[in-house]
């Protein structure tokens, strides 16, 4: 839910911000990337202290690490997209054509999104959230169920745990854990 919240309000940050650029004639591809950004900090920035909380098994380095390296790769869909979205117009289609163009950027850039929306919910639920071995737990019939040492073993061996441990040690000293 707070995921969700976060999302909706950086899209709305995101989107707004496009338009505007877009409406002063700035190429599609720039204008998004400018409020790619925009909208990430914020989504940096509430997702740390609404939605994904500190994990003692792993570094505060490696929980930016993996925010950001995920974004720059949604980042790049982002654009490709985007780019796709009106690569086909006339080159001076911005000027010429600019109703079109906005047109064509803003359903561009909705695939664009739902694209990364996924990505980012998949990368960071599997690497930044130790919850999900537990919550795909509850799915499961009764009878299916694992024990808390089940799940503590299968916690212990997942990847986001052992990238997590690996990350505490070897974290340069003074930086904080």
């Amino acid at each position: 839910m707070k995921f969700g919240i976060v999302g909706v309000i950086a899209f709305v940050i995101d989107y707004g911000l496009m338009n505007i650029l877009l409406m002063f004639h700035m190429h599609n591809v720039l204008a998004t990337s400018i409020s790619f950004f925009v909208s990430l900090i914020f989504n940096y920035l509430a997702s740390m202290k609404f939605v994904f909380k500190h994990r003692p098994d792993m570094a505060r380095w490696m929980e930016i690490a993996i925010f950001f390296v995920s974004s720059f790769i949604g980042w790049i869909m982002n654009e490709v997209i985007v780019w796709l979205s009106t690569s086909w117009m006339p080159h001076d289609s911005m000027y010429t054509m600019h109703t079109q163009y906005v047109i064509w950027t803003n359903v561009g850039k909705l695939v664009a999104t739902a694209i990364v929306m996924v990505w980012n919910f998949v990368i960071r639920k599997w690497l930044l959230d130790d919850t999900h071995t537990n919550a795909m737990n509850r799915l499961k019939s009764a009878d299916k169920r694992l024990t808390p040492e089940q799940l503590e073993a299968k916690w212990e061996r997942s990847f986001s745990h052992r990238l997590g441990v690996w990350s505490l040690a070897h974290t340069p000293k003074g930086w904080p854990k």
